[in-house]
């Protein structure tokens, strides 16, 4: 019986020592999951900003061309300008009056225009104050209709 009382203790005393260690190998085992999880959330955030990067520098170089592209044609069209300007056939006396005169017609034109535009303007305006006036005298009529009445009221009641 004392040999039986003493195998299942020992018996215990293993069961217990496999307990703890299968407990230890766990706890091991759940850190390294852990740290597992952190370095793959850290290699994807990594990944993350490493192609945000790549994708802004690639849009930087493509924004560059593109403003290069854009120079190159502004130097071409002032070329092309200045090539017109050079091979431009002088015009005959007559049409270069005509051309004058269409110019100074041109300039009458837009000052009567502007002066016009002036007019019509300080016309407006000036509608515009009359109508708000009439609004006025007609608030004012009101008011003194009321004030009236109101007095009326205060007379009455004394």
């Amino acid at each position: 019986m004392i040999k039986h009382k003493y195998m299942l203790k020992q018996i215990n005393n293993k069961k217990v020592k496999i307990m703890a260690d299968i407990a230890t190998q766990i706890s091991q085992n759940i850190v390294l999951i852990i740290m597992g999880i952190v370095a793959a959330i850290v290699i994807i955030i990594v990944v993350t900003q490493w192609r945000r990067v790549r994708e802004t520098q690639n849009n930087v170089a493509l924004v560059e061309k593109q403003v290069e592209l854009k120079k190159i044609s502004l130097v071409e069209k002032d070329l092309e300008s200045k090539r017109l300007l050079e091979n431009a056939l002088p015009l005959p006396k007559e049409q270069q009056e005509r051309l004058a005169s269409i110019r100074r017609d041109t300039s009458e034109i837009m000052n009567k225009v502007g002066f016009l535009h002036g007019e019509l303007s300080e016309r407006m305006a000036r509608l515009e104050a009359q109508a708000e006036y009439g609004k006025l005298q007609k608030l004012m009529k009101d008011l003194e209709n009321k004030e009236k009445e109101l007095d009326k009221k205060i007379e009455k009641e004394r």
